[in-house]
């Protein structure tokens, strides 16, 4: 797939109207009162607006919220985000009734150069996940030129993220362009060695990841609940820890396919275990594969936390995607926060792909340390995948 793309630096925006699609699906408080829990990334896309606006464009930006499946819901309007991204502006923000109905349509026929409006919630219209041509028209009808700055759904064949290309002229925004040129660049052409940490509760979501890694990698480290499976189909003895059995003759190939191909491939040597999964479970520490039959594996070892330290030190590239263990519980953290201090001290690139493995790292204080936070879970894992994502390849490629 070809990473190099077009971004808003690469084409003239000034009077133009910009349809801008944002990824402002930010947490909310369960009370339902518009109170926004962590406004990250509404702050993340502050420099593609604030420049689009600096060079006289009128900004229609656009989001989804949640899953509303098609349909009207008044949990999940986008008022709080209009309210927040006003304030963080210190401009008005309009927030239009509906997404390409009468209140959007007349809102971005007013909007002046230097001016920003927000469209309703994109998933309350069910032509934005089917990708619907004749939605793609009509949200492109309001604009000149699109740019995708939402790398979250990069991955995903929507109206919002693809369709809108075949309209108009499209580029990335800086979230992207920063996406693309970290991930892709190590991907592509990293600094060696390149480690690949890759935890997780399962072998099955990690599956392609794991694959593309094991061709590309000098080092693979495998932690959390998907190493298990990997020891029990080593024949060793794993409690009742997660195991995800349809998978034990794949997790066996992949041993033998770093083997054919000189990648080391580390496995846990040590795990703590407990009876039950609770923050309250007394940790036990047991070699791996020798885990006794009424405990299960909650997080790697102390050996453990030291083998992959040692891995992760002379490092020239490590991408992370997914813990160690069940970080959320204090006693069951430390292997998480083990990797987490290795990269920090590390003078590797150090690429975090976002989810868990990007919450674990902002918790335990260490997010300044990275080089790259992404911020799309989903997306940088297909991206490792070296699956094409449709919002990247529907961007214009650069001459």
């Amino acid at each position: 797939m070809n990473y190099n793309k077009k971004t808003v630096t690469d084409i003239d925006v000034a009077g133009k109207k910009v349809l801008l699609r944002c990824d402002f699906n930010v947490p909310m408080a369960k009370s339902n009162d518009g109170t926004i829990l962590d406004d990250k990334r509404i702050r993340e896309a502050l420099p593609t607006i604030r420049y689009l606006l600096e060079q006289n464009a009128a900004v229609i930006a656009c989001s989804h919220m949640g899953k509303p499946k098609g349909k009207w819901k008044e949990e999940l309007t986008l008022a709080p985000v209009a309210k927040r991204l006003s304030e963080l502006l210190g401009q008005d923000v309009p927030l239009a009734a509906d997404v390409i109905g009468p209140d959007a349509t007349a809102k971005a026929a007013a909007l002046q150069p230097g001016q920003i409006m927000l469209l309703e919630n994109l998933r309350f219209e069910p032509g934005e996940e089917k990708n619907d041509p004749a939605f793609a028209k009509a949200l492109a009808d309001m604009a000149d030129i699109y740019v995708s700055d939402a790398f979250g759904t990069v991955h995903r064949a929507h109206a919002s993220t693809a369709g809108v290309a075949n309209y108009l002229p499209a580029v990335s925004g800086f979230l992207i362009q920063k996406e693309l040129e970290i991930i892709g660049g190590a991907l592509a052409n990293p600094k060696r060695p390149l480690v690949a940490v890759l935890g997780g509760s399962k072998v099955s979501s990690k599956i392609g990841v794991i694959n593309n890694l094991l061709e590309l990698a000098d080092t693979v480290i495998i932690g959390g609940g998907m190493a298990y499976t990997f020891a029990k189909a080593q024949g060793g003895e794993i409690g009742t820890s997660l195991l995800e059995e349809d998978w034990m003759d794949y997790a066996n190939e992949m041993i033998k396919k770093a083997a054919d191909k000189g990648v080391k491939l580390l496995l846990p040597v040590d795990n703590v275990c407990a009876a039950e999964y609770s923050a309250d479970s007394k940790p036990e520490v047991y070699p791996a594969g020798k885990i006794p039959a009424d405990k299960m594996g909650m997080d790697i070892g102390p050996e453990t936390r030291k083998l992959y330290a040692q891995a992760i030190e002379g490092a020239g590239t490590v991408i992370w995607n997914g813990p160690m263990g069940v970080f959320e519980f204090p006693a069951f953290a430390e292997g998480t926060r083990a990797v987490a201090q290795a990269l920090a001290d590390s003078d590797a690139i150090t690429i975090i792909g976002g989810g868990d493995s990007a919450a674990a790292v902002q918790q335990m204080g260490f997010a300044d340390k990275m080089t790259h936070i992404s911020t799309g879970g989903g997306a940088s894992l297909e991206f490792m995948e070296g699956k094409e994502l449709p919002g990247v390849a529907a961007l214009m490629d650069k001459e």
